[in-house]
């Protein structure tokens, strides 16, 4: 490898894609061609990117096989940052392999690192912490660890772990001090943010207030009965009952802890759950039926009893009952959660993400850009969704991924 390769790399690890392209702006051979790729991702014109590392891949051929490998990881990126998640996994899983037969163990180790970044967005928590348990941040640049310590904070953020996350934080921040690449300290100081800012709301006896990510997590360590409608289930303790596939009980649920320690009246139910504006015998069988699944469902930690009036929730052993909310709440927040990053999205990628089919992301994304949430550009499969991040909150728990118990 020639010095002006050799410079133009050293730039571009210290993020100064500029001082590579003065290199080797002019060059058309492989390793240039991978260079200015990678500098013209740095600068965000991704399309270019692509093509430059492309023809780069093909220039070097079965014969640079490392080589060719590390282009592939620089494709794998750029699909990452354009939210490009259908981008073919078993292509990064292939090239970190060739990697690490070639003892390249630091690119491997960006690989492992993408493929950790790409299961945190679409909420695989367990498969990117079994990943990270394979690596030390410590063995690897500045650089990549700050991105190891920043997926590290996303799994804790994402499991209501604050302390755990704060650490990682921590120690991104350092990292990213040293590395002395501005785009990470900034990634690292809006993370820091999010655990600042509110990530949900509790109700409980008329009383509605903010949570941090501390207090959500000091909330899922109490003995508290709490109707969690970020994930929809009922959760005491370890004791977990999901309720996701069944909206008519979560909603009876969630009116019954709200009004806590009163009842709730059965025409009130009645409008609650099914949207009836009046409660007729056909209502108010149904809701008996549906009171009895509910009352079934949550033995374990409450009964639901009837009143003259209603029905009441009664936790067992005198616990509190808090409902735990968005903290923003409106139609399609799941999306908007996931916009909130600043970031363009497709639709398939949005439907990857939030485990759904991609028609029904459609229709919200639809719903929202004619309301002027959000809007988009390009046409056809090209076409890409954004909007500024949220101001005010943390969307934690409105994105994909389990928390404590589930």
């Amino acid at each position: 490898m020639d010095s002006l390769i050799t410079a133009a790399a050293r730039a571009l690890a210290a993020g100064d894609p500029f001082g590579a392209l003065n290199r080797i702006a002019l060059r058309e051979d492989a390793p240039a061609l991978a260079l200015r790729g990678i500098a013209m991702a740095q600068l965000g014109d991704l399309d270019r990117a692509k093509l430059l590392l492309k023809r780069a891949a093909r220039v070097f051929g079965g014969k640079e096989a490392v080589a060719r490998a590390r282009c592939i990881v620089a494709e794998a990126e750029i699909a990452l940052v354009s939210r490009d998640l259908a981008w073919p996994a078993k292509a990064l899983e292939a090239a970190r392999v060739t990697l690490e037969r070639h003892g390249d163990h630091l690119n491997a180790a960006h690989a492992r690192a993408l493929e950790i970044r790409r299961l945190l967005l679409i909420g695989r928590l367990d498969n990117a912490d079994r990943i990270l348990g394979g690596l030390d941040p410590a063995d690897f640049p500045a650089a990549l660890r700050t991105v190891l310590e920043l997926a590290i904070a996303g799994i804790a953020m994402r499991r209501a772990r604050a302390k755990d996350a704060r650490a990682a934080l921590a120690r991104a921040m350092d990292a990213a001090h040293e590395a002395r690449i501005p785009a990470l300290s900034a990634e690292v100081e809006s993370a820091v943010a999010m655990l600042s800012a509110p990530a949900a709301r509790s109700i409980a006896c008329g009383t509605e207030r903010a949570l941090r990510l501390d207090d959500v997590e000091a909330l899922f360590d109490s003995n508290a009965l709490i109707v969690d409608a970020c994930r929809f289930v009922v959760r005491e303790g370890r004791k977990v009952i999901p309720l996701a596939t069944r909206p008519v009980l979560f909603a009876l649920a969630r009116a019954l802890a709200e009004a806590y320690p009163d009842d709730v009246s059965r025409d009130d139910l009645v409008r609650y759950a099914f949207g009836g504006k009046e409660a007729d015998e056909s209502h108010r069988a149904r809701l008996r039926v549906e009171m009895g699944r509910l009352r079934a469902l949550l033995k374990p930690v409450a009964n639901v009893a009837a009143t003259t009036s209603g029905f009441v929730l009664v936790p067992h052993g005198g616990h509190d009952i808090v409902v735990l909310a968005r903290p923003l709440e409106e139609r399609h927040g799941e999306v908007l959660a996931l916009l909130a990053d600043g970031e363009s999205w497709s639709s398939s990628a949005l439907a990857l993400a939030l485990d759904t089919s991609q028609r029904t992301v459609q229709r919200a994304l639809d719903a929202l850009a004619a309301d002027g949430k959000i809007r988009w550009f390009g046409r056809g499969r090209a076409r890409r969704w954004m909007t500024p991040p949220l101001p005010g909150f943390a969307p934690v728990l409105l994105l994909p991924g389990p928390l404590p118990g589930d």
